[in-house]
Order: structure tokens, then C-alpha cells, then sequence
């Protein structure tokens, strides 16, 4: 999908005032086990254009120690955040992204709804309408579908496919498919 992105020849930046930010909401939140070491252990890279991701976060250690040392509330070591060149279409994205994956790196290993609530509160995601990355990723995905079209056993109305999910109702009629 990406693939033709290239690598820009200086390495990704931290968005403006986002490890701040960040560091502001994650003040109080308890699993953010890592966040008195993380702003001096993380280091960015660029993801390979070929790579599906938009951005990773590695820790230099194996999950056993990983796990060790979240339970312990201990230096978590290098730590690596990798983003995707294509980001740099899009500055909301990168941001979002980057914040997504410092949060990662903070401590909030997994995605839950508290991962998802603190990087939606310090760098929403753009809207589809607002990102011709996003848009480009949708068709990119579309056009990959076996389906392209969808018909109502109801009324028979047909219309294009324009999102990855079946929908629920059909357009017309609004009974459901």
C-alpha cells in the first residue's frame, strides 16, 4: 500500500510539545509504569516503506524481563519507536501515531480503552475526510476486496462499497441485510 513512499534522508522528529502533553495526562494513570525513564530511554527510526504499520514501539528486552520489570515499576531500557515515512503526509496522523506509540512506550502496553481515551484526549486522530493518507489507505484496502458492491435481498437496491465493513441496513429501505 506504501510502498513507494520514500525514506527521507534525517530521521523522524518528536511532534512540537507532544512528550509534554503527553507526560501531563499520563500524570496519575497507574499502569503508565515507565513514564519517569521513557522520555530519556526512546529513540526514533523510520519503519521500512514496504511495512503495512504505521508505527511500532520495541522495548530492547524480551517480554519475560518486560513483564518483570512493569510489575516492579523499573527502568524499562531502550526502547524504540518506529514510524512510517508516508506519516509525513500528514501532520495530525504523525502526531497521533507518534502519541499512540509514546503512550506504549509509557507503559500502556496493550490496546485498551484507556490506551485509546488518553491518545484520542493528546492527539485526536483526523478525520477520514481531513487525511488523504487515511483516504489513500481506505481505497488502498477497497480495491483489495473481493466484494465491490452490495445488493438489498429487499428491494434490490445496489450501491458501490465504500467502506471495509458490510453494512448493517440497506440505504433505501433500511432493513437490515
Amino acid at each position: 500500500m506504501l510502498g513507494n513512499t520514500p525514506v527521507p534522508s534525517h530521521g523522524p522528529q518528536i511532534p512540537d510539545g507532544a512528550i509534554a502533553e503527553s507526560m501531563s495526562v499520563l500524570s496519575g494513570v497507574t499502569d503508565a509504569v515507565f513514564m519517569p525513564w521513557i522520555e530519556d530511554r526512546i529513540s526514533l527510526i523510520w519503519l521500512k516503506p514496504k511495512d503495512d504499520r504505521l508505527g511500532m514501539t520495541r522495548f530492547e528486552v524480551g517480554s519475560t524481563e518486560l513483564n518483570r520489570r512493569r510489575r516492579l515499576r523499573l527502568d524499562p531500557g531502550k526502547v524504540t519507536i518506529g514510524l512510517h515515512p508516508a506519516l509525513l503526509e500528514d501532520e495530525a496522523l504523525y502526531r497521533h501515531t507518534f502519541v499512540h506509540e509514546f503512550l506504549h512506550a509509557a507503559g500502556l502496553t496493550l490496546h485498551t480503552p484507556l490506551h485509546d481515551k488518553l491518545t484520542n484526549k493528546i492527539a485526536p486522530s483526523p478525520k477520514l475526510s481531513d487525511s488523504p493518507l487515511l483516504q489513500r489507505l481506505r481505497e488502498s484496502v477497497l480495491g483489495d476486496l473481493k466484494v465491490k458492491s452490495w445488493t438489498c435481498q429487499h428491494c434490490g437496491y445496489t450501491w458501490d462499497r465504500t467502506t471495509v465493513r458490510k453494512p448493517l441496513r440497506c440505504h433505501k429501505c433500511a432493513r437490515p441485510l
